[in-house]
């Protein structure tokens, strides 16, 4: 049951995000360019998801006890900063490269490829890749 629900989940996400425009990487990058053409959509955009996704996830952490699975450390820092910065500098994340796949599928794997490539770089010994209670991510 979990896999048709997060693969009809990750079609309703995909075609939100492409119905809103969010695949485009210069909607991105308008949000981003506060001393520029500012374009506040993305912002609302992710509050309205912050709106929605915050009482379902306090639920969900009552249902099943769950806690953060880590402290915020050095590595995850340094993880979320080098994931900003390159959500900056190409304007897409990973949902909107899924989503922009069967549209645009040169860029997309511009993006999907390089993030593969630092996911796979962070499971080398000494890498950030595994949970706070030592499993593999």
């Amino acid at each position: 049951m979990k896999a048709p629900l997060a693969f009809v989940s990750g079609l309703l996400f995909g075609a939100g995000l492409l119905l809103s425009g969010m695949g485009s990487p210069l909607r991105v990058l308008g949000f981003l360019d506060l001393a520029g053409n500012w374009d506040p959509s993305l912002g609302f955009v992710m509050g309205g998801a912050v709106l929605t996704a915050a009482p379902l996830f306090a639920r969900a952490r009552r249902w099943w006890d769950a806690e953060p699975s880590g402290p915020i450390d050095r590595p995850l820092l340094v993880g979320a900063a080098v994931f900003g910065i390159g959500w900056g500098l190409a304007g897409v994340c990973p949902g909107p490269a899924i989503a922009d796949l069967p549209l645009a599928p040169s860029a997309a794997l511009a993006f999907l490829v390089p993030m593969g490539a630092g996911l796979w770089l962070s499971r080398w010994p000494g890498g950030a890749g595994r949970f706070a209670d030592g499993r593999d991510g």
